[in-house]
């Protein structure tokens, strides 16, 4: 677990650290000479009950907020220094506010320098410091008055840290491996060493680990928690992991290393966002803030949905970054004023995935939901992905859920589910709905038609193909409509000619019939029967009246039957024969001859070699209209 502190620049708070740890977390010269803290420090602290626990120390000058920033992400327990000669200052209340914005679970209160004032000016800045809390969302705090230079009280605040973290809640091994680079530096021997405060998940020695945003990978060489050596680095507690095949530019402050190739990065997401009140008229789509989330710090831009109203409350917004960042459902952050610096407000990520859309607006209630619960995010993911759906593997990072938990959210959205995607249940009815309408369009357009391609069908949908086969599944399983081979059509379908119509197929078959081995053309019968002699072969094939040999002539069936029948009569199997001994055999010209061969080659009848063919000896061809031409 991590303790991280926070307070007015010179407040006591490296002074304090050193005095319950027995480290001096200043680790930067220029940090000893001017006696202030610059960047991060961090040290162990063993307390009873719990363990070793790391404790980071930020610095207190406004001019280093953004180092407090990063220290302040991913802690579980802020430990909030306030001198007792000086009381509540400007950074206090801004350091308070990044506490709270960051969703940091608990607070406690050291008042140092106790030693320094009598009891009743103590118990002022008691009051002045409880009073803070009561003009934020955050619980009341446990305040401990101490000195660092007398050590009075120091015993009382490590029993209240363990008490604390005791209570909390444990951060979960099983989840994917998460952290966030504070630091990075070479030692001779080791290479490029990586340092943060593990989020989440179990990283071992030797295992592969990719960095974002630049997505090069690594292997890790060594793991240190705490100053020893470690064969895992474990969520809740500092890590410096040696990395192999990476230089120490690859691994800047802001970079994450993940476990696995699920995450990706991203410039533009939704978020629940609450900025103070009078940033109402000033916050434009223009508007350029400081983003911190984590140990990066970006660019970005606000744009909230027309109609929504953020005085002093939550808002749905979208979020646009200068740079990619390696966020994840649930993930908090903060936004700060560029000029002059200071912390306007911070956010919650809803969906890191999102893309450019009208933004809808939430009632307050479900504002909360969004932001505390992965299942209302999942429901949130689905509806704004709509038929594009969302990918099950990309679930534990856009909604913030362990692996474990995927299978159980999945179940209560009520989610359909494909090979790889997950659909909402209305994404699906909605194409229900266009196949319903798809289908009853091509009846009537085509009321001799067996049913539609289902490639047309799929080419009119327009959809992911997954959602389609959803779809088509259900309304078959439904009985709504029926698949017969390549084609798709209402059940009970069947084809409706008008008794003009069935004149028309007496005259074609009359005709084909008529020309026996030579049958006519269809540009032949479309000139002596009209437009729609095309549609009423296709009816007449389906029939099984007649069968398509090459793209522009049709057989009688019967007579097709004899001219195979012929074939397997005057050919002896395994002998080759020239097309001339082919049309001595069969006794049609080479125009009919080359077609009628390369149909008896496609159903298996017959098989090409060399400039021949030979006879195949196979059982009986079926020459369904499916298989007649290809």
């Amino acid at each position: 677990m991590i303790i991280g502190t926070a307070g007015h620049i010179d407040h006591g708070k490296t002074a304090l650290v050193k005095a319950i740890t027995g480290v001096d977390a200043d680790r930067l010269p220029e940090e000893k000479r001017r006696g202030i803290t610059i960047d991060l420090g961090f040290a162990p602290l063993v307390l009873n009950g719990v363990g070793t626990v790391g404790v980071i120390d930020v610095p207190g000058h406004e001019d280093f907020v953004r180092s407090m920033l990063v220290g302040a992400s991913g802690i579980d327990l802020g430990l909030l220094v306030v001198a007792a000669d000086a009381g509540v200052m400007p950074q206090t209340r801004e350091h308070l506010l990044i506490l709270e914005l960051l969703g940091i679970p608990q607070i406690v209160v050291a008042l140092t320098k106790c030693d320094l004032v009598d009891d009743e000016w103590l118990g002022l800045v008691r009051n002045d410091v409880l009073s803070l809390f009561e003009e934020s969302s955050l619980p009341t705090p446990a305040v401990v008055s101490c000195s660092s230079r007398t050590l009075a009280g120091l015993d009382d605040l490590r029993a209240v840290l363990s008490e604390r973290l005791d209570k909390g809640n444990p951060r979960r091994s099983s989840d994917l491996f998460r952290m966030p680079v504070d630091r990075a530096f070479t030692i001779k021997g080791t290479g490029t060493v990586a340092t943060g405060t593990v989020w989440s998940g179990e990283l071992p020695v030797d295992a592969g680990v990719v960095v974002l945003p630049s997505g090069k990978t690594a292997r890790v060489r060594r793991i240190e928690q705490h100053g020893k050596s470690a064969d895992v680095a474990r969520a809740g507690g500092r890590a410096a992991i040696a990395l192999a095949g990476l230089d120490v530019s690859d691994v800047a402050r802001g970079s994450v290393l993940v476990g696995d190739n699920h995450w990706q990065t991203t410039s533009l997401f939704e978020a629940v966002v609450t900025l103070e009140p009078e940033m109402e008229a000033k916050l434009t789509p223009r508007t350029r803030l400081r983003l911190h989330a984590g140990a990066s710090e970006v660019g970005a831009r606000l744009v909230a949905a027309p109609d929504s109203a953020y005085t002093g409350g939550a808002a749905l917004m979208r979020v646009t970054t200068d740079a990619p960042l390696a966020v994840r459902g649930g993930d908090r952050f903060v936004l700060r004023l560029p000029a002059p610096l200071r912390t306007i407000g911070g956010g919650v990520v809803i969906d890191p995935y999102a893309r450019r859309r009208p933004l809808p607006s939430p009632l307050e209630r479900e504002l909360e939901s969004l932001t505390s619960n992965p299942a209302t995010r999942l429901g949130y993911t689905l509806n704004a992905a709509s038929s594009r759906g969302i990918q099950v593997e990309d679930i534990p990072v856009r909604v913030g859920c362990g692996p474990a938990e995927v299978e159980n959210l999945i179940d209560q959205s009520g989610a359909v589910r494909g090979p790889h995607n997950l659909f909402e249940p209305r994404a699906v009815e909605l194409v229900m709905a266009s196949v319903k309408r798809i289908v009853a369009e091509y009846e009537i357009t085509s009321p001799l038609s067996f049913g539609i391609p289902s490639r047309t069908l799929r080419e009119g949908l327009r959809v992911d193909d997954e959602l389609a086969d959803i779809s088509i599944r259900e309304m078959e399983r439904a009985g709504e409509i029926e698949a017969r081979g390549p084609l798709v059509r209402r059940t009970g379908w069947a084809p409706s000619p008008t008794v003009l119509d069935l004149e028309a197929c007496n005259h074609l078959v009359h005709d084909i019939c008529a020309g026996s081995q030579e049958p006519p053309s269809v540009g032949e019968l479309v000139s002596r029967y009209g437009s729609s002699v095309p549609a009423l072969l296709r009816f007449l094939e389906r029939q099984g009246r007649i069968v398509q040999v090459e793209t522009d002539r049709y057989y009688d069936r019967s007579t097709l039957d004899a001219m195979i029948a012929r074939l397997r009569k005057e050919l002896d199997p395994g002998q080759v024969y020239a097309p001339a001994q082919l049309r001595d055999v069969l006794g049609f010209s080479r125009k009919y001859l080359i077609p009628f061969l390369e149909f008896c080659d496609r159903n298996g009848i017959t098989e090409r070699q060399g400039e021949g063919r030979i006879l195949r000896q196979s059982g009986a061809i079926s020459l369904d209209s499916s298989q007649a031409h290809s």
